[in-house]
């Protein structure tokens, strides 16, 4: 089993399985609430083990698609736990078992500020891969 946790431990969670993939996000959206790095997971290997009354929601203004999960009491992002889709991405930086994995992509690589440079050679998107 996979644990994973926010940074106060009140929500904790769980994953059946390794996640799909690992990718990182460059907009400034998922760069401003602390949730670029992703792991994407089918939500049926998903289980929140404790603190669901803990888990708020950023809901999308008209210009995004996604909502974002977020810790009530230490913020720290979830990214879209309790999305209703079959798979969505969660905060990778939550997942507190090694998982053997590497990143597998960059995506909105043209929203990138010029400081960040990538250092792997994970595949680069402009915007989001299924949109290119």
């Amino acid at each position: 089993m996979i644990k994973g946790s926010c940074c106060c431990k009140a929500v904790q969670f769980e994953l059946s399985e390794t996640p799909d993939m690992l990718g990182m996000c460059h907009c400034s959206r998922c760069r401003k609430v602390g949730a670029s790095a992703l792991a994407l997971i089918k939500a049926n290997t998903l289980s929140i083990t404790a603190g669901r009354n803990h888990i708020a929601t950023y809901k999308a203004t008209a210009e995004h698609k996604y909502d974002r999960c977020f810790c009530s009491l230490c913020g720290t992002a979830l990214g879209e736990m309790l999305s209703s889709s079959a798979s969505f991405p969660i905060n990778a930086h939550c997942i507190d078992s090694d998982i053997a994995m590497e990143n597998a992509f960059h995506e909105f690589v043209a929203d990138k500020p010029t400081w960040f440079k990538i250092g792997d050679c994970a595949q680069q998107f402009a915007a989001h891969p299924v949109e290119q």
